[in-house]
């Protein structure tokens, strides 16, 4: 959801917003009794700094420092207690602290410093205490010899191949026991990889001697073999029962009962699936080794297809034999077959106000096979309530859309490529979609998509998307008296731009690098780039044919002209973890977008536009640009003048380039752990950025007398880039609530491109006008006319900017 607030409204917001960062310092301990003091810093002494930054996780959670925003939380929502809302404040306790002393020497032990000591003491100033831990390590303890002992002459053939598990354990290592518990769990999943079913950890210890008070250990792996055999028994998969439930779980009554195979045994209460369905993300194969990895490659590739709402790790038995065999159960529990989504947001701005309501319904596994449909409907409409309406709660303007997919599990090709794998499930989808856009008074489009796409993964971070064929129809319907005005003012490139009917054919491909690490907190870049190209085949054949043009001189097929372009987007992200969960985002969105051929425009829909809550969030969506364009340049203002005219019934249509360059600078931390519920996260931001023209286009050029320039200094030129560049700040809140996020972002322009020299630097200098009106806003609106300057945008949505 996302709402534009301004005036009063943004005001208020802000005001609450800000109340918990605000709320004072000094008043931390304000609810503690006489007697009780608050921890507020833990020091650690006498330890190598690599480890006494890791030694603090050791002490006990309860005496841990608060945040200082999650405490305050707590103390404004929580009463006596009874509310766990926020982080409760960490009381110092003389118990836990001696707990913590505890297990920080026996962390530091662990890491070589097998005759470290550890003490602690306590500094209390009003009623505000420091935990200091010192350390007296000792001799760092390394290995001096790593021997074996393992029973199983085939296990220990197995731990000679995977040498490098044990690197940490080679003479001369520092001894480190964590390192060892690191080395026996990789260990284990070696075993489980190649048919250990019964293997356990157990089975695989540790033994050292440093007796030789020198500073040195002797280390000794063993391995033992199960209780009363000789070697340890290597398992094989053999048949497989599957069993899918109906959506409440029962598995009573008559089921489709299958015998797929000498494999698989297909029995379903649900009476909905085929068995290939299942069959085909099965990577236990009969006569092959028992391995762990396909266990788990099997229950996600499942998960995945989206019709399970249940797959859990299959279960095996042993054949009552010698043969060493498993035979394996797969209990499965699917979604309902059908299920409805409806989000909507409410938009408010200056007079203007309007919903967006949206509905999605699934039907899932279609045909028997796992697939999809999906039927997506969406209304959006701008209300006017200003002066310049032309009827009170009048429709501004009006976006409908509505689209339906048919998603199949796989590759639907004469080619054979992206089987089911390891990687990721595939998917062939057949979409078709159609969108009305009207603008009151001016224009109405209306628009036909159809197209197939293939998206598979190469590897589990790499993903390809192709979209072969796809086949674009669109047409423009301008009101007939706006038109005329248009043509009279010389704005004949808008009309041509949003009036034409045109049709294209294109292909497009995809490539996305590190999606499957979006939601960690680890180091990663992340990369998307699009290739859009339409048209080629269309010029081809028009050629061939040697088909009419039309007045302009662009070639027709079917009566129609026909777009050709190159269009292509690159999305470019370097994700950089602080520790815990502190995050600093840097990315880089640029596109490039080049009609040719039979094309001097690219097509409305596919041209640039900059604002909104994922780019440029100072500015409304299609209110930046192009470079810096100031829409004054219509001529002066006043509510009957032809250029306001022309303003109004522009608005959010005259914005745009072929050339869009955006940045953003964001660094996200964690607020608090417990608000009402969820995890609060806070964001602090820059954005730079615009778009521009590819050059300037000039109307009525056989009239000099009478000729303008649409979006005069739009242009992009690399000697006024940075002059062209827009630039706001923000801060915003994050609501986790586990399925979704709320975020709310409050960004203000701070750099504004419309303006020239060190005007640009609107919230420098005219910040007294941050909240009221005063001569720079007073002569905007004027200049401007109907349209008024806001510093502050508000942006609510649902999800993550990028």
């Amino acid at each position: 959801m996302k709402a534009l607030l301004t005036g009063y409204n943004f005001r208020l917001t802000i005001l609450s917003i800000f109340l918990v960062f605000t709320l004072s310092n000094c008043s931390l301990t304000r609810r503690l009794k006489p007697n009780q003091a608050l921890v507020r810093k833990i020091t650690i002494k006498g330890m190598d700094k690599e480890f006494a930054l890791n030694a603090v996780n050791y002490v006990d959670k309860e005496q841990q420092p608060n945040n200082v925003i999650n405490l305050q939380i707590y103390y404004l929502f929580s009463k006596n207690g009874k509310k766990d809302i926020g982080e409760p404040p960490a009381i110092l306790d003389s118990a836990l602290v001696e707990f913590s002393r505890v297990q920080i020497e026996k962390y530091i032990q662990n890491k070589g410093y097998l005759k470290a000591r550890v003490t602690d003491s306590i500094h209390i100033k009003k009623k505000k205490a420091e935990l200091i831990f010192t350390a007296v390590e000792g001799p760092m303890f390394r290995i001096r010899k790593f021997t074996d002992s393992i029973a199983d002459p085939k296990v220990a053939n197995l731990v000679k191949r995977s040498s490098e598990i044990f690197a940490n354990v080679a003479p001369g290592k520092r001894f480190d026991t964590d390192s060892l518990s690191a080395d026996r769990d990789a260990f284990y999943l070696v075993m489980k990889r190649n048919g250990y079913y019964d293997f356990y950890r157990q089975y695989m210890s540790f033994n050292y001697d440093s007796t030789f008070n020198k500073g040195v250990v002797d280390l000794t792996m063993i391995i033992d073999n199960p209780a009363g055999k000789s070697a340890h028994p290597i398992y094989k998969i053999n048949n497989t029962l599957i069993t899918i439930s109906t959506t409440n779980g029962k598995t009573a009554g008559k089921a489709d009962t299958i015998q797929v195979d000498s494999q698989f045994r297909f029995v379903d209460f649900s009476h909905r699936f085929k068995p290939h369905v299942v069959t085909d993300y099965i990577f236990q194969k009969k006569g092959q080794l028992y391995n762990i990895d396909n266990q788990t490659l099997t229950t996600t590739r499942l998960s995945e297809l989206n019709v399970f709402r249940n797959v859990p790790n299959p279960t095996y038995t042993k054949l009552a034999d010698s043969t060493n065999r498993l035979d394996t159960k797969i209990d499965i529990v699917p979604l309902k077959k059908m299920s409805d989504r409806v989000e909507g947001e409410f938009l408010f701005n200056a007079g203007e106000y309007g919903y967006n309501i949206g509905n999605t319904f699934t039907s899932r596994n279609i045909f028997k096979s796992a697939a999809i449909l999906q039927i997506k409907l969406n209304e959006s409409i701008l209300f006017n309530t200003g002066a310049n309406a032309a009827a009170n709660g009048a429709i501004e303007n009006q976006d409908f859309s509505s689209g339906v997919s048919l998603i199949f599990p796989g590759i639907i090709s004469p080619f054979n490529f992206a089987k089911p794998g390891k990687y990721g499930v595939p998917h062939t989808t057949f979409s078709t979609n159609y969108s009305l856009f009207y603008q009151s008074q001016l224009v109405k489009r209306q628009s036909f998509i159809n197209s197939i796409t293939y998206d598979f993964f190469e590897t589990p971070d790499k993903e390809h998307i192709i979209t072969p064929i796809d086949v674009e129809f669109s047409k423009g319907t301008i009101d007939p008296i706006a038109q005329d005005s248009l043509l009279k003012q010389n704005r004949y490139s808008y009309v041509y731009l949003i009036g034409r009917t045109i049709f294209t054919t294109g292909s497009q491909y995809s490539y996305v690098l590190n999606a499957n690490k979006l939601n960690t907190y680890r180091d990663f870049i992340y990369f998307r780039g699009n290739v859009d190209v339409g048209g080629n085949t269309l010029a081809l054949v028009s050629k061939l044919l040697n088909t009419p043009k039309d007045t302009l001189g662009e070639r027709t097929l079917f009566g129609y002209t026909f777009a050709q372009y190159s269009k292509t987007e690159v999305d470019l992200r370097f994700y950089k973890s602080l520790g815990g969960e502190r995050q600093l985002i840097f990315r880089v969105d640029a596109g490039l977008g080049l009609p040719y051929g039979n094309s001097n425009q690219l097509i409305f829909e596919k041209n640039f536009y900059a604002g909104g809550s994922n780019d440029m969030r100072g500015w409304l969506p299609r209110t930046l640009g192009p470079g810096q364009f100031n829409r004054a340049s219509y001529g002066p203002g006043g509510d009957t003048s032809a250029a306001s005219n022309t303003r109004e019934k522009l608005e959010y249509l005259d914005q745009f380039g072929e050339i869009k360059i955006v940045s953003n600078l964001e660094y996200r931390y964690k607020l608090s752990d417990n608000f009402f519920g969820s995890i609060l996260r806070g964001a602090l931001f820059v954005d730079a950025g615009n778009v521009w023209t590819l050059h300037d286009i000039e109307e009525n050029p056989s009239d000099p007398l009478h000729s303008t320039v649409e979006n005069p200094n739009g242009q992009f030129k690399f000697n006024t880039l940075l002059q062209s560049t827009a630039m706001d700040i923000g801060t915003g809140l994050r609501l986790d609530l586990g399925f979704f996020v709320f975020r709310l972002d409050a960004a203000l322009k701070f750099k504004d491109p419309e303006f020239n020299g060190s005007d640009q630097w609107v919230l420098i200098k005219h910040f007294d006008e941050l909240f009221h009106s005063g001569p720079f806003k007073t002569n905007y609106a004027y200049t401007n006319y109907p349209n008024t300057y806001n510093f502050l945008q508000l942006n609510f949505g649902i999800g993550m900017p990028f």
